[in-house]
């Protein structure tokens, strides 16, 4: 197990089985590179999965009949995806997962997994752990998505992007966020005439400069609810 693996297991409901347990149900997995833009899964398929991010971001969204997308979930390092597929009877996949920057997963058997559940209640207890916390993150996730205004969406997006840039890549107290504006109107479920009314609000406030395919956040926190900005505007 190389260092990255090792590192991503730690942050992971993983961390706690034994090594001999651990390599056993990592047995035979691969490690995938993932290109920005790239979608892992699709919604509406079937086949089961489990994999572990490794690095970068992978989003998991919805897709409203109109086109419009909206995300429910953003998984960093050490984050498991499709535990629910391995468990759920006559499993679809009810949204689609995309790297939302370059990102590695480490994909695992998910045979394998079954059979460890089965016969070590360790791992059985791992995977739990896992379940609970997607139920309690989802539920957490309905006001975002169900009462939040499109300026909190969008806020919450350039944050997400801005936790996942290199240390030290930026100078004093800017964050360069790169994305577009559509990009930024998936993300935040509407669409992109919605965002750029919304950027120039908090440009015009100071909070943001925009430049091609990328934003600088000048006072990052007044993105955050409650930190100098009216969030109902």
């Amino acid at each position: 197990m190389d260092t990255d693996v090792r590192a991503a297991v730690v942050k992971s409901h993983l961390h706690a089985l034994p090594p001999d347990v651990l390599d056993g149900l990592l047995a035979g997995a691969v490690r995938a590179r993932t290109p920005a833009g790239s979608v892992t899964h699709r919604e509406g398929e079937h086949a089961p999965h489990l994999e572990l991010v490794v690095a970068g971001v992978v989003r998991v969204f919805v897709t409203a009949p109109d086109g419009r997308t909206m995300t429910v979930r953003y998984c960093r390092p050490g984050a498991l995806l499709g535990v629910v597929s391995l468990f759920a009877d006559r499993f679809t996949m009810p949204a689609t997962a995309q790297a939302l920057v370059d990102a590695e997963l480490l994909r695992m058997s998910p045979t394998i997994a079954r059979q460890a559940v089965a016969r070590d209640t360790r791992v059985a207890g791992a995977f739990l752990r896992e379940l609970s916390e997607r139920v309690m993150s989802f539920i957490d996730e309905i006001p975002g998505s169900a009462f939040a205004t499109v300026r909190q969406r969008v806020a919450r997006h350039l944050l997400e992007l801005a936790a996942q840039r290199e240390p030290g890549r930026d100078g004093g107290t800017e964050i360069v966020v790169t994305v577009s504006q559509h990009e930024l109107a998936e993300a935040a479920g509407t669409v992109r005439e919605v965002v750029v009314r919304v950027l120039r609000e908090l440009r015009q406030e100071g909070v943001l400069r925009t430049e091609r395919d990328r934003i600088v956040l000048l006072d990052p926190a007044r993105l955050v609810p409650g930190q100098g900005w009216n969030p109902g505007s």
